[in-house]
């Protein structure tokens, strides 16, 4: 009986205290006649709006205080990376049961490579989200009309002195750090062990952002966020935006897949557990 009990206790120990969620499918058409689902595509759209409005704002609020006047005046770079790190704290903490608290196309992307959201729900919180930063930075603009062509739209774009191979590499750099950051905050291995985890995900999340922010301001001026690059792009409209979009889209997206590979299959061991799945199968 004592023998009997403890290997019950040692089986115990050794079984897994956490629960993958199961992939979500690739094309999952049930979605659409969800409410949750629409509701997550608006909240996907309000956050990004009020993302680029605060954000957005407050580069060209620095911009225009320190214009002919104290170069230390306003907020400064720490300020502006406080900025967007602060508010990407307080919106994913807002929205996070709700649409997951994205706010970034290539969070999206991904969540999405590693099986954590659906095809059509990453294509709309996408979607939502562009329109969102367009609709954000259109309100700055009416509401800063003198001071936002005048002090450059708040548009991401390569500064002088920088190849664009730097730029991008920055880019993939910098998406990589918040991509990662997602993944491992909002890890179930990580919440099963300590079960404030979730209550604090927002906090390092918003903590990357602020810390690239840091490192890449003076490079790009920081995208890692194709939605807020289109935004700004979109309603300053300058050739030199545009002609350096590219950078901003190819580079998150290639920096939030090596993430989700890095976690899912380095971290997580999904390659390991994919070979012993196909090992057991073909014995069977």
């Amino acid at each position: 009986m004592a023998k009997e009990m403890g290997v019950a206790e040692q089986g115990s120990f050794s079984a897994k205290d956490y629960h993958d969620p199961p992939p979500a499918p690739l094309i999952d058409p049930q979605e659409l006649v969800k409410w949750s689902f629409y509701r997550a595509v608006i909240a996907e759209f309000i956050t990004t709006l009020l993302f680029l409005y605060i954000t957005v704002l407050t580069v060209i609020g620095y911009k225009s205080q320190t214009d002919n006047a104290d170069p230390c005046g306003g907020v400064g770079i720490l300020g502006i990376a406080w900025s967007f790190g602060g508010m990407i704290f307080v919106l994913v903490y807002c929205t996070a049961g709700i649409s997951g608290g994205h706010i970034n196309p290539a969070v999206t992307f991904g969540l999405f490579l590693a099986r954590k959201v659906s095809l059509i729900r990453a294509l709309m919180y996408m979607v939502a989200q562009c329109l969102g930063a367009i609709c954000g930075v259109a309100l700055v603009k009416a509401f800063q009309k003198s001071h936002y062509d005048r002090y450059g739209g708040g548009a991401n774009s390569l500064a002088l002195g920088y190849s664009k191979g730097t730029g991008l590499a920055a880019e993939i750099i910098g998406t990589f750090v918040l991509v990662y950051t997602v993944f491992s905050a909002t890890d179930p291995k990580r919440s099963a062990r300590d079960s404030h985890v979730p209550v604090l995900a927002p906090l390092p999340i918003g903590f990357a952002v602020f810390m690239v922010h840091l490192a890449t301001i003076p490079i790009t001026g920081t995208g890692i966020n194709p939605a807020r690059s289109l935004g700004a792009a979109v309603i300053y409209n300058n050739d030199k935006a545009w002609n350096d979009q590219w950078m901003f889209w190819v580079g998150p997206f290639i920096g939030a897949a090596i993430a989700a590979f890095y976690h899912q299959f380095i971290l997580r061991a999904g390659a390991v557990k994919a070979l012993g799945s196909f090992r057991s199968g073909s014995h069977v």
